[in-house]
């Protein structure tokens, strides 16, 4: 993208709906390009998978998780050197354009505290029936595992029907990522696009959900059988495991 005009976060919606997002080469480095991988990793919310072990940390609410509280710094701990990651393709354009999509609520984050510090988190972008996972970062054992449980609850409850993950890791295949052509990808997009997703969360902590003025629905009602649960992490287990 060297010498285009600056990019908009209206244009970078256009281009999510296209199937393309951007990347830097490094983090130093001020320019962009488009990226549609040939092969694309995504998670079947249906078919999200939670170990048992990550499951008993779940419950045990050992970070507290909250929603859209500091996105820019989730965004610069993804981009900060960590072991066996030294660079980044989170530059400062990336910064400045995703910013602006979350000030105008389209990119969210998820963020997990341990005696009030970041210790881990990620976030993505939410467009119609789809959120793009982007990028996720640990201080802490199983942090960013944490928040992609939340994450995953909070588009379940939200009718989101599709998770993209751009690319497939063995970290993300041990969650039920899957990796499918081009061509696929693009017809379950545009199906997502012609469904509406609804961001539930509201800014803080992960103890409950806002109410959603396009559904009417207040809390967890509209999960099939009762919500009977003690904790945010058993609350986000519950609405994984309900069918849709």
């Amino acid at each position: 993208m060297h010498g285009s005009p600056q990019l908009t976060p209206d244009l970078l919606l256009h281009a999510y709906a296209e199937g393309l997002f951007p990347m830097a080469e490094r983090r130093d480095d001020p320019t962009l390009f488009w990226v549609s991988p040939e092969l694309r990793g995504v998670i079947p919310l249906d078919g999200f998978h939670v170990s048992q072990r990550l499951a008993r940390t779940v419950r045990q609410d050992k970070f507290a998780v909250t929603f859209d509280t500091c996105f820019a710094d989730v965004m610069r701990a993804c981009a900060a050197p960590a072991p066996g990651r030294k660079e980044s393709w989170i530059n400062d354009e990336i910064l400045r354009l995703y910013t602006a999509l979350h000030a105008a609520g389209h990119a969210h984050s998820v963020e997990c505290w341990a005696e009030g510090k970041l210790v881990g988190g990620l976030y993505g972008v939410s467009l119609a029936g789809a959120f793009f996972g982007e990028s996720m970062f640990s201080r802490a054992r199983d942090a960013s595992k944490v928040a992609l449980v939340h994450l995953v609850a909070q588009l379940k409850r939200g009718g989101f029907v599709l998770l993209d993950t751009q690319f497939l890791t063995s970290h993300l295949a041990s969650f039920g990522a899957v990796e499918i052509p081009r061509a696929a990808y693009l017809a379950r997009l545009n199906a997502a696009l012609n469904h509406q997703g609804y961001w539930l969360a509201s800014s803080g902590s992960a103890t409950g959900f806002s109410v959603s003025g396009a559904s009417g629905e207040t809390g967890l009602t509209g999960l099939a059988g009762p919500m009977v649960t003690t904790s945010p992490g058993a609350t986000a287990l519950q609405v994984i495991t309900q069918t849709s």
